[in-house]
């Protein structure tokens, strides 16, 4: 069992800034999320909050409620959030980072990231494409 974090704005996908994160909705990503998740023989839970806090309670919950793996998008406390560092390294489960743009081709507080190091892996510029990739990841990592 899968579990898909999107922390803030991402909730405004399809309407921010369109000509970098496309024209697709956080719904959209949601149910295609479910879908390759059904392909992968995995249940995929999706969640979006613009609150750092409720983020840090989903991750440190999620092994006891069940989770093998997280994805996760922390959009912009990507740069700068320790909290949520310490959270994904305070607990067992493997997390893959995502993003939908490439952070790297964008503005220079993009290139850092502060959770990328105690992730698996990161994955950056390939749009939805990119969760696709991670929860592959994941599931193998089931095995």
């Amino acid at each position: 069992m899968l579990l898909v974090l999107n922390g803030p704005n991402l909730n405004r996908l399809g309407l921010r800034e369109p000509d970098v994160y496309g024209n697709q909705t956080l719904e959209d990503l949601e149910r295609q999320c479910e879908a390759w998740g059904a392909e992968l023989g995995e249940a995929v839970t999706c969640r979006q909050s613009n609150f750092e806090g409720q983020l840090l309670e989903w991750i440190q919950e999620a092994q006891e409620q069940g989770f093998t793996g997280i994805v996760i998008n922390p959009g912009a406390l990507t740069h700068y959030s320790y909290a949520l560092r310490d959270a994904i390294s305070g607990q067992v489960l493997p997390v893959v980072e995502v993003h939908i743009s490439n952070v790297d081709a964008r503005e220079d507080f993009r290139h850092k990231s502060v959770t990328a190091a105690v992730c698996k892996g990161k994955i950056s510029g390939l749009g939805f494409l990119g969760y696709r990739l991670a929860m592959e990841y994941l599931t193998d990592q089931d095995s």
